[in-house]
């Protein structure tokens, strides 16, 4: 049996990880050892744990214009995107909600784009009835990208703090 931090081939993976990370503009290492490694998002704060004996794969590609990332697969069968600034996840899709109006990939800066969508809907005060029907979809899409991104490691507890405060139906109007 063997009780290191990770194999060999982790501990190439975890750093191959780093050095990508390392030569990146919006990422940082905010801690490291052998064990582990917790990578911060320069843009929002956050950041994510990735814990070498987990790890699978480490994958380089780039995208249609060139960019650089690296994909990383983890022994649960999760993967991210680590590019130059972010981490990407795949939402989780709630129950009830078309896959196919999730993108593929999300980021933790994503949160806050429903978050200000949801309120916009809520602001506006013309036809109740599609509005209703668009909370109700961007709060499923909300909860899918919170989802995705608690799956793989990031805190996101404040964030999720925020829906709790968004009523789940729109006011009825009065005359």
């Amino acid at each position: 049996m063997n009780c290191v931090p990770g194999t060999t081939k982790q501990l190439k993976l975890r750093s191959d990880i780093l050095a990508f990370v390392q030569q990146s503009s919006g990422l940082q290492l905010s801690s490291n050892d052998d064990t582990s490694a917790v990578i911060k998002q320069r843009i929002d704060g956050k950041s994510i744990r990735i814990t070498t004996s987990e790890l699978d794969d480490v994958l380089f590609r780039s995208d249609t214009e060139g960019r650089e990332f690296i994909q990383v697969n983890f022994s649960s069968g999760l993967k991210i995107l680590v590019t130059e600034n972010l981490i990407g996840f795949k939402p989780v899709t709630p129950q009830g909600l078309d896959s196919t109006r999730l993108p593929k990939v999300v980021t933790t800066p994503d949160i806050l784009s429903v978050f200000e969508a949801i309120q916009d809907t809520l602001h506006e005060a013309q036809s109740l009835n599609r509005e209703m029907n668009d909370l109700t979809i961007l709060r499923k899409v909300y909860e899918a990208v919170l989802a995705g991104g608690e799956a793989v490691g990031f805190d996101l507890e404040k964030e999720r703090s925020w829906i709790r405060r968004i009523p789940s139906s729109m006011p009825k109007a009065s005359a």
